[in-house]
């Protein structure tokens, strides 16, 4: 097997991507996840255990390998954490341990979500069909260069006066342009101090640790 394997869909779903790399990760060091949200559904089933991953790597499975979330990926912290939380009553061992997330990748927050459902009510017969999880509006945000990031969860006095820039951004197009109810900065903030602290032990520089895989073979 070549030193690194990429599996690249052809841009529609259900073509067996995570079984793919759920089968290449037996010979693996680790698996990266490079892009992407949480509307993607990997569908496995191991050992008669059905088990559907939408955010972190297929190899989760495989108690022995380091799982990588890279920095194109926008996540969102209740999913995260709820699929952590379903692998851990599955019997998975060590998730939290070994998944590792990239200080650079985005954090998908209410506001994206509520804008994310706002623009798709708004569109009425013209619906594109999003699943209104805030994915699209957070990759917006990496673009613009306005995201909140892995790492802000680290330096909380530069990330509220973020937070209230980004709130006050969004409820300008949900009250003005889509006619829907503006977020509250305590309801954001409240995401945030739910999960920050089960997320930052697994805040990894992932460029540095996969360079360092590489050249260990």
């Amino acid at each position: 097997m070549a030193k690194n394997v990429v599996v690249i869909g052809a841009q529609w779903g259900d073509e067996g991507k995570g079984k793919i790399v759920d089968w290449l990760a037996e010979e693996t060091a680790g698996v990266v996840r490079f892009q992407g949200g949480h509307n993607a559904g990997h569908t496995l089933v191991v050992g008669g255990k059905k088990t559907v991953l939408r955010l972190i790597p297929s190899g989760i499975l495989h108690e022995k390998l380091d799982c990588f979330i890279g920095s194109g990926v926008v996540v969102s912290p209740e999913a995260l954490m709820g699929e952590i939380d379903e692998l851990n009553a599955a019997g998975v061992k060590n998730v939290e341990g070994r998944l590792k997330i990239a200080p650079t990748a985005t954090l998908i927050l209410p506001y994206h979500i509520a804008l994310d459902q706002a623009r798709e009510a708004s569109r009425g017969s013209g619906k594109i069909g999003t699943t209104g999880r805030g994915i699209g509006p957070a990759y917006e945000d990496k673009v613009a260069r306005r995201a909140v990031r892995m790492v802000d969860l680290f330096d909380t006095e530069k990330l509220l006066p973020k937070l209230q820039a980004n709130v006050e951004y969004y409820n300008v197009q949900l009250q003005h342009l889509h006619q829907a109810e503006p977020v509250k900065l305590e309801d954001v903030l409240a995401v945030i101090e739910k999960y920050a602290g089960r997320i930052k032990p697994m805040i990894t520089d992932v460029s540095r640790t996969l360079y360092e895989k590489n050249q260990k073979g």
